[in-house]
């Protein structure tokens, strides 16, 4: 049972440095985040599969990964900043809020809590720096008591709730 009262003088605070849960509602637990970013996933690339089809660079490995990257990055940020949400998110009953339990996420948050998606842009290395902020993000998520990522962190303390 946890109190609605904060920590009195000489008591522990809140553990590990995060911040006391925002007004924004339940944290989203990182089985239902990652099942959200799966349909996001599938989301985009459906999408980004057929346009890169479409205009015939599908044999080309950088131009896909330039393409994915930002088409990722821009579908994340505009949702989010527009909605509160994806549609991985919505379909689970998640979103996003800005710090402090705003309604949304600021432009500049969300394309700095989602910057790690532009990693495949980077020739060579840029799949394996993806894979490593994803394992960063996830144990971040689940360490956190509010269920923040690193990334959320970055963004000054954007968190996704049960909406």
């Amino acid at each position: 049972m946890t109190s609605d009262y904060p920590p009195q003088p000489g008591q522990y605070g809140y553990s590990g440095g995060y911040p006391p849960p925002g007004p924004g509602g339940q944290p989203g637990s990182l089985g239902l985040r990652f099942g959200a970013r799966i349909i996001d996933g599938l989301i985009v690339g459906i999408v980004g599969g057929i346009i890169v089809y479409v205009i015939g660079a599908a044999s080309n490995v950088w131009i896909t990964g330039l393409f994915t990257g930002a088409l990722t990055f821009a579908y994340y940020v505009a949702f989010e900043v527009t909605q509160g949400w994806t549609p991985g998110k919505k379909i689970l009953g998640l979103s996003v809020h800005g710090p402090g339990g705003a309604a949304k996420p600021t432009a500049a948050q969300s394309a700095i809590r989602n910057s790690w998606t532009l990693l495949p842009i980077i020739p060579f290395i840029g799949g394996l720096l993806g894979v490593v902020a994803i394992v960063v993000i996830a144990v971040t998520i689940n360490s956190s008591p509010t269920k923040q990522g690193k990334h959320d962190e970055l963004a000054g303390g954007t968190q996704v709730v049960k909406a």
